[in-house]
This record gives structure tokens, sequence and C-alpha cells, in this order.
């Protein structure tokens, strides 16, 4: 393949160099753009931008730059246009697919949008707030709080992802199953083109329609089309009350039917149903500090899952765990009664990944199906796993209510972590293909990035991924945005 034909498609890696003398010009260019403390080329300071968050991939670029408006970003791209040097977006780096990584060629220019991190405004009477791409997402969730509202999104990195990042990847976190995925939460965007061109789409409207609409091809993008400089989010009341419980299981299957009968119960207030194997809850409390299993002996499932409303949502938890006792679908739990016993049953939820990352070596997937399919999938994916590398652990847990679990792995007992590793090609294969059997997806809130490429090239209808090849050459010809990422290699 030429590499005209690669940026074509959009596939171009940074290899495919462009002049020196021009690429030179151009960072001096974008040096003088953004004076001192826009630019950073200093080996110790970019390394930690160089590496993805689960040290998988590395690579390494031309230097780093950190605009602190539109404006900026905007002379940023038109000088790298120009001179032909591919871009890689950066927000908080904490993706789990390598998406905003460089690669390792060295011919990448990474733009890290940290110092764009102002709330531009606040309606509440429009229950809105636009804010730019470089704000942690923490630091929106407390400013939406201040206003007596809130912002839904909350996700394990909430305390260092940014925003642009959040809606560049369509992040999902703990409250999809009310509010929806990240573009569920989006009214419009600025965004900056390939070429430095400007949309101004920042608009307030919950009805427009005048034509496509264009934000949702940039959310999900991965950075891939564009970068996001602002946007407008959509803010919702501020819960008066919430209640919370950790149940386990009768069974498996009975996961469905709780949360059927949560929805009901709810009138609309249920906003997270966590699925975790009671596996997970022995090993966060015998690994990680401070997680305290509530119950005393080991259950095979457990649900955590939380109302929030009015007052009265304790009196539905309560309602709704009453009856599930009597039909036999969950055989104890425990209903937190102050914040502090809510926010320990939340740090449970968070501390079996970090359990999971401290007995070992682990092949993670991040998967969805269909609702109604969860409980066939894991039993189908185990018993997948099992011929593939046999005394495989699964561990797996998560969003249930919106049919995204996280089926990871871990390695047998007896076996050596690299060996394991060296097995995830198979096991990957062996997990997806039970997912594209059930109609799901191989990636549900993570993204594709650089790690899965090439499995979407396996899994994704072609006619899906010509469209979107298409796309991705109409609003970059040149390919020169993210190369390496989200789209497979043309063949």
């Amino acid at each position: 393949m030429s590499a005209d034909t690669a940026a074509l498609d959009g596939t171009t890696r940074a290899g495919d160099a462009p002049d020196r003398t021009a690429v030179a010009a151009a960072l001096e260019t974008i040096r003088q753009a953004l004076g001192p403390k826009g630019w950073v080329d200093d080996p110790a300071a970019l390394e930690p931008w160089l590496v993805d968050s689960r040290g998988v991939y590395r690579g390494s670029c031309l230097g780093m730059a950190k605009p602190a408006s539109t404006e900026e970003v905007a002379a940023v791209m038109r000088a790298a246009y120009a001179a032909g040097i591919p871009v890689v977006p950066q927000g908080g780096n904490t993706g789990r697919v390598a998406g905003a990584t460089p690669d390792d060629t060295g011919r990448m220019l990474i733009v890290n949008l940290a110092r764009m991190n102002q709330v531009r405004a606040l309606d509440a009477a429009n229950d809105t707030m636009t804010v730019e791409a470089g704000c942690i997402l923490k630091s929106l969730q407390e400013a939406a709080d201040r206003a007596d509202r809130l912002f839904p999104l909350s996700l394990g990195a909430e305390g260092t992802c940014q925003i642009g990042g959040n809606l560049a990847s369509n992040a999902g976190g703990i409250n999809v199953l009310r509010y929806g995925n990240a573009r569920e939460l989006v009214l419009g965007l600025e965004v900056v083109l390939p070429d430095g061109r400007v949309w101004h789409g920042l608009t307030g409207l919950r009805k427009n329609n005048t034509g496509y609409d264009l934000k949702h091809l940039f959310m999900g993008s991965e950075g891939t089309l564009g970068i996001i400089t602002a946007a407008v989010l959509k803010l919702f009341p501020k819960p008066k009350a919430r209640a919370t419980a950790l149940v386990a299981l009768g069974q498996l299957d009975d996961a469905l039917t709780l949360l059927a009968d949560a929805k009901a119960a709810s009138g609309g207030t249920l906003t997270s149903f966590e699925l975790m194997p009671g596996l997970a809850l022995d090993w966060a409390e015998r690994l990680v500090d401070g997680a305290r299993r509530p119950f005393e002996e080991t259950h095979d499932w457990t649900v955590l899952l939380e109302f929030a409303g009015e007052e009265t949502v304790e009196e539905g938890l309560q309602g709704l765990l009453e009856r599930a006792f009597e039909d036999g679908r969950i055989v104890d739990a425990v209903i937190a009664q102050s914040e502090d016993q809510r926010a320990q049953l939340w740090f449970l939820r968070e501390a079996i990944v970090d359990a999971q990352n401290r007995e070992g070596a682990q092949i993670k997937h991040d998967v969805s199906v269909p609702v109604s399919a969860v409980p066939t999938f894991i039993r189908e994916a185990a018993e997948a796993v099992e011929k593939v590398l046999p005394g495989t652990r699964p561990y797996p847990f998560g969003h249930v209510g919106d049919g995204n679990i996280h089926y990871n792995l871990s390695q047998p007992e007896a076996m050596e972590g690299d060996a394991f590793r060296a097995r995830a090609d198979d096991l990957h294969r062996a997990v997806h293909d039970v997912v594209a059997r059930l109609d799901g997806s191989i990636s549900a809130e993570h993204g594709i990035g650089r790690a899965k490429r090439g499995e979407l090239a396996r899994y994704k209808d072609p006619l899906e991924i010509d469209i979107m090849r298409q796309v991705k050459r109409a609003l970059d010809p040149k390919g020169l945005m993210n190369p390496g990422a989200l789209l497979p290699d043309a063949e």
C-alpha cells in the first residue's frame, strides 16, 4: 500500500514521513504561537505521556503542544496540517486501549488539552454548562453540584480524566443505566478540524432538526476526525436522597429478574446495577486495604444497586428487597444506613479492580451483549476460556443494567504471568466469538484505540468500516488525525 493510499484510508503510520525542513519550520511556528508554557520537549517531562495507562504501549513524539485556547489549538493544527505532521489528541491519558498514545516513529505531535480547563458558562435555567475539553471530570461534577444540579457521568478515573477525552471515547461508567453514555449528555460541541478550521457548534438547544447531527461524528471518534475543544453538557436535578444496597443473589439468572423488578419499583430512579462475583469480593477484602465484604460467607454472585431521587427511594428499595427475599431471588442483603456506609459499598466495587491487578496477570475484555443474554454470555465465555486454557480464572463484573460486562481473566494459579499473557490472542478470540454469537460488541465503553483495531476488522461489518473510512477521508483527507488508532489497516 502506497503512502498516498494509506493517507486516504486514514490508516497511515507517522512514518509515511513529511519533509524534515517543513516539520522543523512548523514546530517553530507552534512554539512561537504557544509560548514556553505551551510547549514541552524535555524527555523527562514527556515520559508519562508516551505510555498508555495500562503500561502496554509506549511511543515517542516530536513534542507536546499544550494550547490554552481554541485559537491556539487552531494555530497548532494549521501548522501541523501544512507540514503533514500527524497529531495525537490527548486528555488525561487514562484510556484503556492506548487511543491517546503515539506510535514509535517519533514523528507524531501530541496535542494535550490540560490547559483548557475553564467552565465557560453554567445556565441553571436551561440545565446546561459549557465547558472546555481539559476540565477534569470530577471538577465538572462539583461545579454542577454547587449550582444544585447533577452532571451524572461517573467512572473510576474521574479524578484525572478530562471531559474532552470522555467525549472522544464516548465514556460509560456507573450511571449509564439511567442517564446514558457520554454522547447522550451533550447538546453541542466546538471542534477544531484537521486543517485548523473551527466548527462552532456550542448550542444549548434540545431540538434542532436542521440536518445531520454533526456532534455525533466526533463523540466516539477517538480523535481521528478532529479535536473537541469545548462542549455544552446536560445537567439534571440533584437527587434529594440515595438508597444503596449490596445483595447476594440466589443464582446468576436472578440478576435479570431483580433488575426488572428494580426498574419497576424505582419509578425511574434506578441509577446503578453492578454485578460482582464472590471471588472478586474475596480478593478485594484480602488484597485491598479498607475493603470489607459485608457478608460472613462467600456468595457466587452479588449486585450493588442504587436508587437516587426523592426521599421515598429508601422505602422503595426496602420493599424491593423484601419481595426478592420472599421469592428466593436474593439470599442476603445490606442496605447502607449512612453516606459513609454507602461510600464503603462503592469503595468495595472499585476495589475489585485493584484486587485483580494485585493478584497477578490479567487479560481484560470490555464487552456488551443484550441485557437478556448476560447470564448466557458469562456461562458460555467461561466454557470457551476453559477449553483454550484450563484453569484460567474468569473475573466478570460490571454494568449489567446496560449489558456491559468487564470479562477479565486471571492466570491459572500454577502459571507464570508472562506465559499467561502470551495466550492473550487465543483468549480474546474465545471471548469475542461468544460476544459475536450473541449479537454483542467487543467494546462497550473503552473504545478501540490501538489495542483492538485487529479485532474490529474481524468482528465489525465491513460495510460499517467502509462508511467510517469515507467519513475519515471527508474530514481528514491527509490521514493526519491519530493515525493508527480506531480504524483497521486497509487490506
